[in-house]
């Protein structure tokens, strides 16, 4: 919509600064430490690309998750809906990086103030027991 795009917004300046601060505590609970960990595991995981594209996408995987699960009510459910209808998400998330991103994610909820995350490899691992979720429509229309 023009209203989601800064030139055109029809909010104050301090709505806007008060609604980026809202997004930043949905996004990082923990504050700057946690998203500087976020951001040095997204890079050892896609060391191709750049921060700010990886950040758009995890956000965006983030709150499709969770709105998800709210429907699916389960953690493999979400993950599976997910998984098999990509195709929703193309503009931000493409099909063989979702499993990663939602590893990621699920690697996310865990965080406490420890700032503790799981390894890159044992992210990798989850993702690739999260591909198993995939449907093959092609194997279930012969």
């Amino acid at each position: 919509m023009l209203s989601d795009h800064p030139i055109f917004t029809w909010k104050s300046k301090s709505t806007q600064n008060k609604e980026a601060i809202e997004y930043e505590k949905w996004a990082f609970p923990y504050g700057e430490e946690q998203r500087k960990r976020l951001e040095a595991l997204l890079g050892e995981l896609f060391p191709k690309a750049d921060l700010p594209s990886l950040l758009i996408s995890f956000l965006t995987c983030k709150e499709i998750y969770e709105g998800v699960f709210d429907k699916e009510g389960s953690e493999e459910a979400a993950a599976s809906y997910m998984i098999n209808e990509v195709g929703k998400y193309k503009m931000v998330l493409r099909k063989k990086e979702m499993p990663m991103y939602i590893a990621i994610v699920l690697a996310d909820e865990r965080v406490d103030g420890s700032f503790w995350y799981q390894s890159a490899d044992e992210i990798r691992a989850k993702a690739q027991q999260l591909e198993a979720l995939r449907i093959d429509k092609k194997a279930i229309k012969k």
